[in-house]
């Protein structure tokens, strides 16, 4: 057969399903259904009136061979219906849930072409799989119930059955049925957010899957070739958000500062490389870096409210900053080194631990209590700036009218 895609327009087309349909009427495994869906309404109404579960009544497969000819001739509607086999149990072993076995004795026949001509699912896909000699099926569990209807039309066929595997459902973080509010949405809404392709694939894989030394960062071809089916869990898994994050943000962390910057150029928004690099130990997705860069960008970021309150009882800061800054000043080249050459020693000469004065001056400098590596990022905010954002900023959290000035 041919490589790629299929399209199941094409094989209707093809006439695949009909000619496949055609094979089971002929072997008495199906049949000619001309009931109406008034019919089989009124059927249904009857059985759940009586109380006892719907089964169709197959009356059209009643009819004589020459009654169905001359229906056949006058051009009456119909369906293919295939003939569920009384009272058979089936039994199949699933590679994930061992063995299971299905009482058919009150399932219904079921339609295999509709009366416009097009297959139902489960005759569709037992002929795709069958004609496309696939050894392997893996889908969710929710397909179980499908098994018999499938296991039946292969036996019918006499196609060989497919090894199936029913993987558990993904849930959301609540342990309800996944939605758009846990994540449930299309991919390229992830991309767009700025995950990797191979951490997202990576953390995919390990919905319903781990390895034996059970490894979570894992490279494409590492899951490739680790993959067995004797790891799969037989528990529904829990999209994780906060998990598919942290996996991101490993792969972010592992890339070359080249290699970043142009995954990082659409979502850093004009800023120099220096300083989007600062960023990349920070972000769990690409469209953190605007966040982490606004208070670095703006001058005029306020203070988140808990940071001002920190510096604002401590009295002393004010003072400190400010002969921090005559200090800042006097350097004539401003490297991230000989900022905190500064520092450490302004520390020493107030007798001050160096993370007492780091804080405040990030909060000045930024309006933010944590982000990027602080030399390097007033290094790039550079002097002139750095001494007058700070000033301002200890203008704003100490006002000149206080009652502590």
């Amino acid at each position: 057969g041919k490589l790629g895609s299929y399209r199941q327009s094409e094989r209707i087309d093809e006439g695949i399903y009909s000619s496949q349909a055609k094979k089971l009427v002929d072997s008495g495994n199906a049949y000619y259904c001309f009931l109406t869906d008034e019919d089989i309404e009124r059927e249904k109404e009857s059985a759940k009136k009586k109380g006892i579960p719907y089964i169709h009544s197959r009356r059209s497969s009643e009819m004589t061979s020459e009654e169905t000819q001359k229906a056949l001739d006058s051009g009456k509607p119909y369906a293919i219906r295939f003939k569920m086999t009384d009272n058979k149990k089936i039994l199949f072993k699933d590679i994930v849930r061992g063995e299971i076995e299905f009482d058919c004795s009150l399932l219904s026949d079921f339609v295999l072409m509709k009366s416009d001509g097009s297959p139902s699912y489960n005759f569709a896909v037992v002929v795709d799989d069958a004609l496309m000699n696939i050894t392997h099926v893996i889908r969710g569990e929710d397909h179980i119930s499908n098994m018999p209807r499938q296991i039946a039309l292969y036996e019918a066929l006499g196609y060989p059955l497919p090894q199936f595997a029913h993987l558990p459902m993904i849930l959301g973080p609540d342990k309800s049925k996944l939605s758009k509010r846990h994540g449930a949405t299309a991919v390229t809404q992830y991309r767009d957010r700025g995950f990797l392709k191979e951490a997202f694939f990576n953390y995919l894989a390990l919905l319903g899957w781990s390895p034996k030394d059970d490894r979570e960062i894992l490279e494409t071809n590492q899951i490739i070739e680790l993959f067995d089916f004797d790891h799969l869990n037989n528990s529904n898994s829990r999209f994780d958000l906060d998990k598919a994050k942290w996996i991101n943000s490993q792969y972010i962390a592992k890339l070359q500062d080249s290699d970043f910057l142009k995954v990082a150029k659409e979502y850093s928004e004009g800023a120099p490389d220096e300083l989007t690099l600062l960023t990349k130990s920070r972000i769990n997705c690409l469209s953190d870096i605007a966040d982490v860069l606004a208070p670095i960008m703006d001058e005029s970021f306020p203070i988140d409210e808990s940071s001002m309150a920190k510096i604002q009882s401590k009295h002393e800061t004010k003072d400190h900053l400010k002969s921090l800054m005559d200090k800042f000043e006097k350097i004539e080249n401003w490297t991230s080194e000989n900022i905190k050459e500064a520092l450490q020693k302004h520390a020493s000469e107030i007798d001050q631990k160096l993370g007492s004065l780091m804080f405040p001056l990030r909060v000045c400098a930024t309006g933010v209590g944590q982000g990027t590596d602080l030399m390097p990022t007033l290094e790039s905010i550079g002097k002139d700036d750095t001494v007058k954002r700070i000033n301002k900023r200890l203008g704003e959290i100490f006002p000149t009218n206080s009652s502590n000035e």
